[in-house]
């Protein structure tokens, strides 16, 4: 399956740390955060990585080439930063199945397996990884709402009064069907193409979309904190693990 990682992002908020190369490539726990992202995908069995680049993409070509541990890297240029399903047309040419889809801000220590296995079951047209937060949080997110078979229903980015506290994670995986979507979205209010607008199209199309539950912990890098706090957790499970190893 090949797998698509958005790594397009200035990371303004994250500055001065990316001041001198885009958000991807900030480093948490001595890798760059896109190194995290493909070693995941690698072990979920990406065939090809398909990496939407814009800001400083130089840093980033220069610094993985054309391949990561034997899997071709394949570059798509995001000219402007126009939101995710903006950003997501940018790799229609190069996909040609269903496909993997990461945030390239995001640190995952969760159950991906999970949603791709799911996907590979070909009973879903889609299906995304999602977490419950605090209420008070939900509308920093795109919010889901779901029926009792565990399917998705409705998608409202960062709604003032969020629907449920569900939000969507940055993992998931599709069909080609979202390029179609995507093609249909209208700018929003931020004047950006948002990728729960082509979810939600997808929705009112009758495509089946899952919701899988997270299983573990992921963080949004956005803020300079955000870096520290998954630092610490990764050193944390590092630590755990020698410490288990050592007892054996």
């Amino acid at each position: 399956m090949q797998a698509v990682v958005l790594a397009a992002g200035k990371g303004t908020r994250l500055r001065p740390l990316t001041e001198d190369k885009p958000k991807g490539m900030v480093e948490v726990d001595g890798q760059p955060i896109l190194t995290h992202c493909f070693d995941q995908l690698v072990d979920l069995g990406a065939d090809e990585l398909v990496v939407v680049v814009g800001y400083l993409k130089e840093v980033i070509i220069d610094h993985y080439g054309d391949e990561y541990e034997g899997i071709p890297i394949t570059y798509a240029h995001q000219r402007e930063q126009k939101g995710l399903a903006h950003a997501l047309l940018s790799v229609e040419e190069h996909i040609d199945d269903d496909f993997m889809l990461i945030l390239g801000d995001n640190i995952f220590e969760a159950n991906l397996e999970d949603v791709v296995r799911r996907q590979r079951e070909d009973r879903a047209d889609a299906a995304f990884l999602v977490e419950e937060v605090d209420w008070e949080d939900a509308s920093r997110y795109g919010v889901c709402d779901t029926n009792k078979y565990g399917e998705i229903t409705d998608v409202v980015e960062k709604p003032e009064e969020p629907p449920s506290n569900l939000v969507m994670t940055g993992f998931y995986t599709f069909t080609p069907a979202i390029f179609h979507a995507c093609h249909l979205v209208q700018p929003s209010n931020r004047n950006e193409y948002e990728i729960s607008e082509a979810i939600d199209l997808l929705i009112r199309s009758g495509r089946t979309i899952d919701a899988i539950g997270l299983d573990g912990w992921r963080m949004d890098i956005g803020y300079p904190e955000d870096r520290d706090e998954a630092e610490r957790r990764l050193q944390e499970k590092r630590e755990s693990k020698e410490i288990a190893s050592a007892d054996n």
